[in-house]
């Protein structure tokens, strides 16, 4: 990325693709767009559709900005076609993408490193709700979604079909996780680095899709008011769990910090969103880093991850 002027590289911006996350990827991908043509830089915006034409596309740029959102997109799919045509792209690897994107994959591999995440079952397609026995309240989600996409908190037996029903639409099996109950904090990781905490807090019961991205339904509190030792533990533990699934270039961790002070994995999202209403560009802001700052600094850090052999 170093042999060309700005002018001169040109910049495929991916956005659009195939889930239910799609709206949000064009609104990050018409920013990505406008903050990069800012900072001097030659962008095509390519949307992703089923006929694989934004392949050929691709191949006509320099290096790709994935500013997709959800399955195939965030979750390897598109990285493993772009590691194909040895064309560098922003954020984590296939491999890490895909685990990133797995909840209960991610919360396996946490565990591991002795990393803390609420207790989860994993509940299949068809499964009778009666078999189904958690300890209310609970979290329902798909498996592989973000935005808070399908997801309920579920306080009683009364409910738990329904919001199975829900989550079991995105996917052929979900997750039903220990309700943490405290503060929502998130963390954003730049350039392998913790850059600062934010606790959100939702107009509404949680923060669900509607909520995320209908503006003054929710409130930033930046940096969390967070104890000094627990706020330094708080961006340690994103750190340990972004290295913990090998994701690299950028990323933002969910967690949940209780009253008694205890701290746990919620999420890990390896392609944040970076619309205006998301949260990555207020920690970014926060940090002394503007919209378009941030943006090029994700670009800079563009790269193919599968060592490729000999010519």
């Amino acid at each position: 990325m170093v042999a060309k002027m700005k002018s001169e590289q040109q910049v495929g911006v991916l956005w659009g693709g195939l889930s239910a996350e799609r709206e949000i990827s064009r609104l990050t991908g018409e920013a990505v767009c406008a903050a990069l043509e800012t900072r001097g830089y030659s962008v095509q915006a390519i949307p992703v559709e089923p006929d694989g034409a934004w392949i050929a596309q691709a191949q006509k740029t320099d290096v790709i900005f994935i500013a997709l959102h959800g399955k195939f997109g965030e979750d390897g799919a598109v990285q493993g076609v772009l590691e194909t045509l040895g064309i560098p792209y922003t954020g984590s690897g296939v491999l890490a993408s895909a685990v990133a994107m797995n909840k209960p994959m991610a919360k396996r591999l946490w565990r591991t490193h002795d990393l803390p995440t609420p207790d989860w079952q994993i509940v299949e397609r068809g499964t009778p709700a009666e078999q189904v026995e958690p300890s209310y309240p609970v979290v329902v989600k798909p498996i592989a979604e973000g935005s808070s996409v399908g997801v309920s908190i579920v306080r009683s037996e009364a409910t738990l079909t329904s919001a199975l029903t829900q989550a079991l639409r995105y996917d052929t099996a979900c997750l039903v996780e220990a309700y943490i109950p405290g503060q929502e904090v998130t963390v954003g990781i730049l350039k392998e680095q913790a850059i600062g905490a934010m606790e959100v807090i939702a107009k509404g019961e949680f923060h669900s899709y509607e909520v995320k991205y209908t503006p003054g339904r929710e409130e930033f509190l930046m940096p969390a008011p967070l104890p000094e030792a627990t706020y330094a533990q708080v961006l340690n533990l994103a750190w340990q769990a972004h290295r913990a699934l090998e994701c690299s270039g950028y990323s933002r961790v969910d967690m949940r910090v209780s009253p008694a002070g205890e701290i746990f994995l919620i999420e890990l999202n390896s392609l944040p969103g970076l619309t205006g209403l998301s949260y990555l560009p207020r920690i970014a802001a926060h940090h002394g880093l503007s919209y378009e700052g941030l943006v090029e600094a994700i670009l800079q850090q563009a790269t193919l991850h599968i060592p490729r052999g000999a010519v």
